[in-house]
């Protein structure tokens, strides 16, 4: 299957976009602690430049100092299996929700073309993934991920 599925988010109206009410980042639940946190910060910088709608207005301390907005809605971080990340990520797409993955290619190779032409090597169905993010509505991503516990 070559098809190429479309991962934009869903718009509507006059073009004005959908404002997701979930997100979540699933990683390879088998990932040693600082492969699960490169990979986690490389699909949630992913996230902010798609949805920069879900970066929250500064917040001010009390002196008056500005610090960056974060994301209201919060980033629930969950484990699975390898073989899992796929299957989640096939279900995300057919549901609607904006799929950001992580195939592991990207913690195998040293620059960002390499990383390219390693993926551009490999059929869709036989990528592995590092980690995957679903950013969607709740009761979508929930019905995705419900079973799934927290990573540990």
């Amino acid at each position: 299957m070559n098809e190429s599925v479309e991962t934009i988010p869903a718009k509507t109206g006059a073009g004005s976009q959908i404002i997701p009410t979930r997100c979540v980042i699933i990683l390879d639940q088998e990932l040693p602690v600082g492969r699960a946190v490169n990979a986690a910060a490389v699909i949630a910088l992913t996230i902010g430049q798609r949805h920069p709608v879900l970066v929250g207005e500064p917040l001010v301390d009390g002196a008056g100092f500005a610090h960056p907005g974060l994301i209201p809605i919060g980033i629930a971080v969950l484990a699975a299996s390898r073989s899992e990340l796929g299957e989640i990520r096939r279900k995300g797409l057919e549901t609607g929700c904006d799929v950001i993955d992580f195939p592991v290619e990207g913690q195998q190779t040293t620059d960002y073309q390499a990383f390219r032409e390693a993926v551009a090597g490999i059929e869709p169905e036989a990528i592995q993934y590092a980690g995957v993010a679903l950013v969607g509505q709740k009761k979508a991503v929930r019905k995705i991920v419900g079973n799934l516990g927290l990573l540990k």
